[in-house]
């Protein structure tokens, strides 16, 4: 087992570092934001009154013609914010040292371009199932658009296992961890708890999953930034210091610590993109599920509200978490991940810090699994028909239980591995039809 976890943490090393898919994802949003004209800036505003101004947590409950264009964003951004916000970017600065939040920055920015390609190229493909129900994602325009069937087969498969699967034990294991750790809870217990509630979303169908993400995301985020608000608030002195460290750690890292992690500019680039991307999504196809199904009269519409997903993710819900480790000083060169969270919320909010984080963590990691449920839903429906949802919920709901009290080590390889290849056919398909989104663009400007 040791030697697989190895071998497979041996080959992500590639997939995710400086030769593969970090360069292949940021030219691919550099490509779009070229392309597009800086849509991101262009048309920040626009994406900001989609979203925002008919926003309500209790829409009309979405049926087999779709979601509204909020609960769809909501969807996605409930995969997009999930344990990666609380403990990625923990992570990035551990190994990459400050300057990491700043490569991050730049890897979102270029991919709420790729993430606007995404969210039009699906709704421009979307289809219906055998009962009339809407379905789309990068299968259904690699399939329709690239008619490469084989190549749609593989991310499909891919992505099952990715996040349907493994990702989703992950999600698990983070909750149970949380709660061992904050209160004692037995993590069997744990799970069985978060694989019922899972189970009663996930048999609900798309009103369900809609009905509760709309009502979870804002909650989650509202919660986690009123806590890390007032942490930045009792330590507003170090927030000038922060910036610095920052911007001089992007190019000098071991300078902006004085050498107490000892990362290179190299490390800061690849831990902070690396990271970024794994959070935010943005061309790793995805969120395409969700925008693809959402009610909107033109495909560039719910573009403009996929831009805004990877703003919130990134520059809102993921910075205030790097935000508070930094005001509160808690970086020390041996600590990381979700650990190094939760000492900086501790150090800034005392004995309710762990609680909070512990809180906090089941509703990113439970939103991040409905999220991902869905998106897998889409595929198995694409590869088998609605035959194969119930098997799917299933088992679905035993790896929920499962990953809350498995070692998961070479669980956590598998994950990003099979996140990684699936990223491939994904590009093809953007780069591919890429003339088609322009054109959705350039006819949104009449609108």
């Amino acid at each position: 087992m040791d030697q697989m976890t190895a071998l497979v943490s041996k080959a992500n090393g590639f997939i995710w570092g400086l030769y593969c898919l970090i360069p292949l994802l940021c030219g691919t949003g550099l490509y779009f934001t070229l392309r597009l004209k800086f849509v991101q800036i262009r048309k920040f505003g626009r994406a900001l009154r989609q979203v925002f101004g008919n926003l309500t947590i209790f829409g009309e409950r979405a049926d087999k013609e779709g979601m509204s264009s909020f609960q769809a964003l909501a969807t996605a951004i409930a995969a997009q914010v999930g344990t990666g916000n609380l403990a990625g970017a923990a992570t990035a600065i551990a190994l990459g040292g400050p300057g990491a939040i700043f490569w991050m920055w730049l890897a979102a920015f270029f991919g709420m371009a790729t993430i606007f390609a995404e969210a039009v190229l699906a709704q421009l493909f979307k289809g219906q199932d055998e009962h009339g129900h809407v379905v789309g994602g990068p299968a259904y325009y690699i399939t329709e658009g690239l008619h490469c069937k084989w190549l749609a087969v593989f991310f499909s498969v891919s992505l099952i296992i990715a996040i349907g699967f493994i990702g989703n034990m992950v999600q698990s294991n983070s909750i149970a961890d949380a709660f061992h750790n904050a209160f004692g809870v037995n993590r069997l217990a744990v799970g069985c708890v978060v694989g019922l509630i899972a189970a009663w979303v996930f048999f609900g169908g798309m009103g369900r999953i809609a009905s509760a993400t709309e009502k979870i995301v804002p909650l989650m985020a509202g919660l986690y930034l009123i806590g890390g608000l007032i942490i930045l608030v009792r330590f507003g002195a170090q927030i000038p210091h922060m910036f610095w460290m920052i911007i001089d750690g992007a190019f000098d890292p071991k300078a902006a610590t004085g050498g107490l992690i000892g990362a290179t500019m190299k490390e800061a680039i690849r831990y902070g993109v690396a990271r970024g991307l794994f959070s935010n999504e943005a061309g790793m196809g995805s969120t395409p599920h969700a925008h693809a199904v959402a009610k909107v009269k033109h495909p560039a519409e719910q573009g403009f509200a996929a831009i805004m997903g990877v703003f919130i993710d990134t520059f809102v819900v993921l910075n205030m978490t790097a935000f508070v480790i930094f005001v509160t000083g808690v970086i020390d060169g041996k600590t990381s991940g979700i650990t190094l969270t939760q000492n900086a919320f501790t150090v800034g909010l005392g004995s309710f810090g762990m609680p909070f984080v512990a809180v906090c963590m089941l509703f990113f990691a439970f939103s991040t699994i409905i999220g991902w449920y869905f998106f897998g839903e889409q595929n198995i429906k694409y590869l088998f028909g609605r035959k194969g949802l119930t098997p799917y919920r299933l088992t679905v709901v035993a790896f929920v239980v499962a990953g809350a009290v498995l070692k998961l080590d070479l669980v956590w390889e598998l994950s990003d591995f099979f996140n990684g290849i699936m990223v491939f056919p994904n590009l093809i398909a953007l780069i591919g039809l890429a003339k088609l989104v322009s054109k959705a663009l350039d006819e949104s400007e009449e609108l």
